[in-house]
């Protein structure tokens, strides 16, 4: 148990094993199996899992998603509607009349 040039178990001074046997005594019967890396089948069912969680997720946040956009949409809309009237010609005479009345008659300076 004790000696050699092993590391020694400085609380008690003796070696307690290497990594993964730390002073046990080894197991038996327990049975353990593995697949080669070759032989497993990594993407098995991903394509169809693919699109039924790809639903799933959409739907989940498609609250979060579609309601802004639909908001931004019609802010760019009302804008560019506004902006073509503002540079049409009764959108500028609308904008001479009201300047004419702000000013009293007078001009506008700058």
């Amino acid at each position: 148990m004790g000696g050699g040039s092993e590391p020694l178990d400085y609380k008690h001074g003796q070696f307690i094993g290497p990594w993964g046997n730390l002073g046990s005594q080894t197991q038996k019967g327990i049975v353990t199996y593995s697949l080669s890396a070759n032989r497993q089948r990594p993407f098995a069912g991903a394509t169809s899992a693919a699109i039924f969680n790809t639903y799933r997720r959409s739907r989940a946040q498609f609250l979060y998603v579609v309601p802004p956009m639909i908001l931004g949409y019609l802010l760019i809309d009302w804008a560019n509607e506004k902006n073509h009237y503002y540079n049409s010609k009764e959108g500028r005479m609308l904008d001479a009349e009201a300047a004419a009345e702000a000013t009293g008659g007078g001009t506008v300076r700058a």
